[in-house]
């Protein structure tokens, strides 16, 4: 993979990968930045989400899920002395279907977390990922089930 950056004054950028999508970067005015769009540290964390959110929709469509809504959260602490890094993160999945089992929703997170989410698979080694999932009825939008993925290298398997 390649990306290219270019600088377009003060502190705003914009970059392209190789699917050609420009993304605009920059810093709140305190960095002498214009605010103008998401920060690199957003960046990292929409790509966590988005890589698993793709996983785990895929995969309970596969298991033929009657999936009515889906939304992944990311929620991250940081260090408070420079660089900053994330310290740790809860993803966190809302499910929202009829009749969605949670077993199939638990496979899909295993199978994101263990196989094929490789931004998961690189950030975890940096700092701990709580994996919690909400299952919410479709129709009435209550609550049925919650729980957490434990993964097998925080289970030390």
């Amino acid at each position: 993979m390649d990306v290219s950056l270019q600088w377009k004054g003060r502190m705003t950028f914009e970059g392209a990968g190789d699917s050609g999508f420009v993304q605009r970067l920059d810093s709140d005015v305190s960095a002498g930045g214009d605010d103008s769009a998401a920060r690199p540290m957003e960046y990292i964390a929409i790509g966590l989400a988005g890589c698993t959110a793709m996983d785990v929709i895929s995969i309970l469509n596969k298991k033929k899920q009657a999936i009515t809504g889906f939304e992944v959260r990311f929620h991250g602490g940081r260090a408070q002395e420079h660089p900053k890094v994330f310290t740790q993160a809860v993803v966190e999945y809302l499910i929202h279907g009829l009749d969605v089992d949670e077993a199939a929703v638990l496979r899909a997170i295993e199978l994101s977390a263990e196989k094929y989410c490789p931004a998961q698979a690189m950030l975890v080694k940096a700092f701990p990922i709580r994996l919690i999932y909400k299952i919410f009825d479709g129709e009435s939008k209550a609550l049925v089930k919650e729980g957490e993925y434990l993964q097998k290298e925080v289970l030390g398997v």
